[in-house]
């Protein structure tokens, strides 16, 4: 994947029969999925035109140029789509893509290193910060209080009791 395109949004489903589907937006206003002109595949040869209808439901609906009947649409289930980060707005102080995150060193205020950060997600309560190794953590000033995107790195402070269960693995595995 080029670190020129982000991902915008997915299409989760189609729904009726006329074509229109459901989408999965990342962006900050699920209705912009559709604001930064043609939409592209993960390998960047296919341009989609996207018209977003309405939103509903945690998602998006939308018509695709094209897509005519719901088997069309159905064919698209799962299809991410990308924008040319030169078409997105600058970012804000304190402000990041998260695709400008994913990569970076999860470092400890300790020093320790936690791996690197593999994803977001947000399962209603909030964006969550993924680090390799399975650890979750509040993507929140308090757990996340610096992030240094020049430098390639975040660091972190996970909320206490977070690891209680894994510092003994951890100590357990030491010892061994």
């Amino acid at each position: 994947m080029s670190p020129d395109r982000v991902l915008l949004g997915v299409v989760a489903a189609p729904h009726g029969v006329r074509g229109l589907v459901r989408i999965r937006s990342f962006t900050e206003d699920p209705m912009s999925v559709a604001a930064y002109g043609p939409l592209s595949d993960e390998s960047g040869r296919k341009e989609y035109r996207v018209e977003a209808l309405s939103a509903a439901r945690g998602a998006v609906l939308a018509r695709i140029e094209g897509v005519a009947d719901r088997t069309a649409a159905e064919a698209l289930r799962g299809l991410r789509l990308y924008v040319e980060r030169t078409r997105l707005p600058a970012t804000g102080e304190r402000e990041w893509y998260e695709a400008d995150l994913i990569g970076l060193a999860a470092v400890g205020r300790d020093g320790r290193d936690w791996g690197k950060v593999i994803a977001f997600h947000d399962f209603g309560a909030g964006s969550v910060l993924e680090v390799s190794g399975g650890m979750m953590l509040p993507f929140t000033d308090e757990a996340v209080p610096e992030i240094d995107v020049p430098g390639g790195k975040v660091t972190i402070d996970p909320p206490a009791g977070l690891l209680a269960g894994r510092e003994k693995e951890n100590e357990k595995e030491a010892e061994s």
